[in-house]
């Protein structure tokens, strides 16, 4: 996991900063005797997380970003955001997408504390459905504020959850299985609160695919891969369908979802670790758990008496 810090109020220094970690821009300031700057930065491979805290009013003009990128307002305000014909003003509270990947966008800001989440434009067509076979196809945000306010919610508290739970902690955040899952979820909320150009419902193709051998290819690559982080697209591929055929498999023969499977396998595998463990070696159910892409060890716990019938510390002390 990789993590910054910036503090400066000196102006030129800011832009630089700015310019280095998003896109190369332009800021400017009525009263530069004051622009005190701080920036935090957590990232993971495919997604950053920054808290900034601007405590005077710039003005800002930025290069295209290449990337999704997340405004949450918590104090504040952005002024005159203007984006191709978009003009629009964000205060404490609002979740907005700042511009299309591929777009410049201009603004002020004004003695404002808001969280830039950035996220690979790769990472929704993952989630997404795609044709089998071949790459998936770019998939785009059609609007920049959530279709609801309980959309807005739900993306506020991904973010949230990702930046307190996930990336608080670089020993849980530096686990193949954590970020490549943490990462997935953030993308699935995205595409679930800002209308956007991916297909979700199964066609009448899709319907015709999912048939038992379908999902008998699916469930035999994640038991062969349940240990590598692996995409709802990875397994579809390999199934050789669309994600809208294999989530529509697994809900037609198992009744549940591939991604609610893979978790099922990789709780049998910290089950299997857990029982060969010697406790006296110093191993922990949280580092297992963590492993195998658990993160909560609460919820893991829960997860795992509910299948085993006992805590997993119990079966790490007995075996």
């Amino acid at each position: 996991m990789e993590t910054l810090f910036f503090d400066s109020d000196d102006l030129d220094l800011t832009e630089d900063f700015l310019s280095r970690a998003y896109a190369k821009m332009r800021i400017r300031s009525d009263a530069p005797e004051t622009v005190r700057a701080r920036i935090s930065r957590a990232a993971l491979p495919s997604v950053t997380v920054d808290e900034i805290d601007l405590g005077f009013e710039m003005s800002y003009s930025v290069a295209p970003l290449g990337r999704i990128c997340l405004c949450l307002m918590h104090d504040g305000t952005i002024e005159d955001h203007v984006f191709d014909g978009v003009e629009d003003a964000f205060g404490p509270g609002d979740v907005v997408s700042f511009a299309p990947p591929d777009l410049p966008y201009a603004g002020r800001v004004r003695n404002a504390r808001y969280n830039i989440t950035m996220l690979d434009t790769d990472l929704l067509a993952q989630v997404a459905a795609g044709a089998p076979g071949r790459r998936a196809e770019p998939v785009r945000l059609t609007g920049h504020r959530p279709h609801s306010d309980a959309a807005a919610r739900r993306l506020r508290h991904s973010v949230s959850y990702l930046r307190d739970h996930v990336l608080s902690d670089p020993g849980f955040a530096d686990q193949p299985l954590i970020a490549s899952t943490a990462a997935q979820h953030l993308a699935a909320g995205v595409l679930a609160a800002f209308p956007n150009t991916a297909l979700t419902d199964p066609t009448a193709t899709d319907r015709k695919d999912a048939h038992p051998a379908t999902l008998r290819l699916a469930l035999s690559y994640i038991d062969d891969h349940a240990h590598e982080p692996l995409t709802v697209a990875d397994i579809a591929a390999a199934a050789h369908v669309t994600v809208r055929a294999l989530q529509y498999a697994f809900r037609r023969h198992l009744d549940t979802t591939p991604l609610a499977h893979l978790r099922r396998v990789r709780l049998s595998h910290a089950h299997a670790e857990l029982l060969a463990a010697n406790p006296l070696d110093g191993t922990t159910v949280t580092e297992v758990a963590a492993r195998w892409g658990f993160l909560h060890p609460g919820r893991f716990a829960a997860l795992y008496r509910r299948a085993y019938g006992r805590p997993p510390h119990r079966t790490l002390a007995e075996g």
